[in-house]
């Protein structure tokens, strides 16, 4: 980026300066040859002043061709501004193609989970992942092609180490967060789904224009599977005005100041915006705790959320 726009910066100079070194070349030329160039430039009228002094009219005539150099130059760096100046990449994502990354980062977060980064083919490339959608993976497995929508890949991704390439499609998701999206959002996850949750807590925190109000129930076995723990505790002591969470665990610690066992309606009821027109209600987690999940908001008076979750829908289902 800072390269090009040097490029641009040193061209601009070169034309300019060339086109004012010409203009006075060619005044030079047309005055030994006994050109009046004011004359030339203003060919078709009669001077006003017949009397004015030589060297009145070699100056303006100077200054019609400054002007006109100074013109041609602003022209060709305009167009060599539009023709070779940095412009907002596309996305390199392609929801209609799988496409192959190399993998550059593995952070482990857990003994069974881990944060995965891949590399762009180039510095200012742009990934294109909507805040809220995911991304589908696949590989050949004992000879078939297996992706994330139809069989569990984890242990491929697990085995992969720094340098090979993941295979990825998207992004793929009905929903994208946007700062006037709701005035409150509700969150419940479990376990690995807390991704998107965070995806969006993260997005809205650091924007300052944005106002929205976000509250999670995440639940979890035991404390050390809660994910990115102490990412989210930093986040509510920075934003406590506007975030909040509470864990909920099947097999809590001594001294536990969470919830025990499974998420409950009344915690629901407690900890998470009621049901309104404006607000969201997002849940991702197993199978298991989506179905007990939606019994819970149906006796509390939430609209029963769809097979496939849309964006405009007041609950909504990763």
């Amino acid at each position: 980026m800072f390269r090009q726009h040097l490029i641009f910066v040193l061209s601009f100079l070169v034309t300019f300066t060339t086109l004012l070194v010409a203009s006075r070349l060619l005044k030079a030329r047309l005055k030994d040859a006994g050109y009046d160039v004011s004359r030339l430039i203003l060919i078709g009228l009669e001077p006003k002043n017949t009397t004015t002094a030589p060297g009145d009219i070699m100056s303006s005539g100077a200054g019609y061709t400054q002007s006109i150099a100074l013109a041609l130059a602003l022209a060709s760096c305009a167009f060599m501004y539009f023709k070779f100046a940095p412009t907002k990449r596309k996305p390199v994502l392609d929801p209609k193609l799988w496409q192959e990354f190399i993998l550059k980062q593995k952070i482990v977060v857990s003994p069974n989970t881990a944060i995965y980064r891949i590399a762009l083919s180039r510095p200012d490339d742009v990934l294109g992942l909507p805040i809220g959608q995911h991304i589908s993976i696949s590989a050949e497995i004992n000879g078939k092609e297996i992706s994330y929508e139809k069989g569990n890949i984890s242990r491929y991704v697990s085995l992969l180490k720094i340098g090979d390439k993941i295979r990825i499609r998207g992004p793929k998701g009905f929903f994208k967060y946007s700062p006037t999206l709701a005035r409150e959002i509700g969150m419940i996850a479990g376990g690995t789904g807390i991704t998107p949750m965070l995806q969006i807590i993260r997005a809205a925190l650091k924007n300052p224009a944005d106002k929205t109000r976000l509250s999670l129930i995440y639940a979890n076995v035991n404390v050390e599977d809660i994910l990115l723990k102490k990412e989210l505790d930093d986040l509510v002591a920075a934003h406590s005005n506007r975030f909040s969470v509470y864990y909920v665990l099947n097999n809590p610690p001594e001294g536990w100041t969470g919830g025990v066992g499974f998420v409950s309606k009344d915690q629901i009821e407690k900890y998470l915006p009621r049901t309104a027109d404006d607000i969201k209600l997002l849940m991702c987690g197993p199978p298991p705790m989506m179905t007990a999940m939606k019994k819970h908001l149906a006796e509390l008076n939430y609209p029963a959320p769809r097979t496939v979750s849309k964006l405009e829908d007041q609950v909504f289902v990763f």
